[in-house]
């Protein structure tokens, strides 16, 4: 068990890297999800884009894993306005299936609880 708690964790590392990196290369996509209510859209892309590559590369350092993952559960907090900002309007998201949409949500909670995982000594 400890070897595949090892592996799932490079693999959420690598998807928080791999998204925080998208942040920077895809813009547009990030900034079109951002409710509206909340201020300095390009400004906070960049910055969740960069504490997902900061806290995806920490999970990976046994000194800091444990707060790192903390750090990723409260940074899915953080932006699941924006997931649920996508699923309640699906006009402005017409690529994507509604229930695609609704289905971002639950798996919100899923890497939150792969998150968790990770709190644990």
């Amino acid at each position: 068990m400890k070897i595949i708690k090892e592996i799932t964790k490079w693999i959420l590392a690598l998807i928080f890297v791999a998204a925080g990196i998208n942040h920077f290369l895809n813009p547009a996509f990030y900034l079109k999800i951002m409710p509206p209510i909340l201020p300095f859209h390009l400004f906070l892309v960049y910055l969740s884009g960069v504490f997902e590559m900061i806290f995806g590369g920490l999970l990976l350092v046994p000194r800091f894993s444990r707060s790192a993952a903390w750090a990723l559960i409260a940074l899915l907090i953080a932006v699941f306005p924006a997931n649920i900002y996508m699923a309640m309007n699906p006009q402005i998201f017409s690529q994507y299936s509604e229930t695609a949409l609704f289905l971002r949500l639950p798996l919100q909670f899923v890497l939150i609880g792969w998150a968790f995982w990770y709190t644990k000594r």
